[in-house]
């Protein structure tokens, strides 16, 4: 049997958080979310929901990441796979199905949910985002020959792949992290087009010019730090 955990960063994430766990499928063995210093109910919704929930008091996308695998390399068995999720219901929980799908039938190492245009809701991702995604990857392509076309949040990961990435990116450049870690390492993978819709709530990041910001800077700098290497 595939030992599936999915690990969900939170910040005031109230109004979403139940609907993003009741909707993960049966077949993942422990959902995970990790409370990045929340000020409203999304603890208390959270376990309600039935999740493991975890305190995180340093705010940063990567701080809540890398406190979900740090409990789980406490844990008496090691999952195989290790999905990623937000907590806001942009994304559609119960997809996970499609996005594991290539590492259990083909036994890819990594994959990406991948927010193709035609799939997304009407506003669901900002002018700053969708440009955003596209100078990362394209820089990408130049610089590594990746195939990469988004830097999508919902993704999986052989957990042992996982490990020996080494991740310590605290805050906005978790993501590209990954990946640019995954290019240097040679791990396959793939992409999976996924639906996207509009978040509930206020994006922390792409919602202020400050965080759009930070995130861009954050992610062209790990960019050009591995083309380095």
């Amino acid at each position: 049997m595939t030992l599936i955990k999915v690990i969900i960063p939170a910040y005031n994430e109230e109004g979403s958080i139940a609907n993003v766990i009741n909707d993960i499928p049966d077949t993942v063995d422990e959902v995970i979310v990790v409370n990045n210093n929340s000020s409203d109910n999304t603890v208390l919704n959270a376990k309600q929901a039935g999740a493991t929930v975890l305190d995180e008091a340093q705010k940063g996308y990567g701080y809540a990441c890398l406190k979900g695998m740090d409990y789980i390399s406490k844990l008496e068995t090691a999952p195989d796979i290790i999905v990623f999720l937000d907590g806001d219901y942009s994304d559609y929980p119960e997809e996970l199905t499609k996005i594991i799908a290539p590492i259990l039938k083909d036994d890819i190492d990594f994959v990406i949910g991948a927010r193709v245009k035609r799939l997304r809701e009407h506003g669901s991702m900002t002018p700053q985002q969708v440009f955003g995604n596209w100078l990362a990857t394209f820089l990408m392509k130049i610089m590594f020959a990746a195939k990469f076309t988004d830097l999508g949040p919902f993704r999986a990961i052989k957990y042992s792949k996982l490990l020996g990435l080494n991740m310590e990116d605290k805050t906005y450049g978790w993501t590209v992290e990954m990946q640019l870690k995954a290019l240097k390492q040679k791990l396959s993978y793939v992409e999976i087009p996924v639906n996207y819709r509009n978040r509930i709530g206020v994006s922390k990041v792409s919602g202020t010019v400050k965080g759009s910001i930070f995130a861009g800077v954050k992610i062209l700098a790990w960019i050009f730090k591995y083309s380095f290497k």
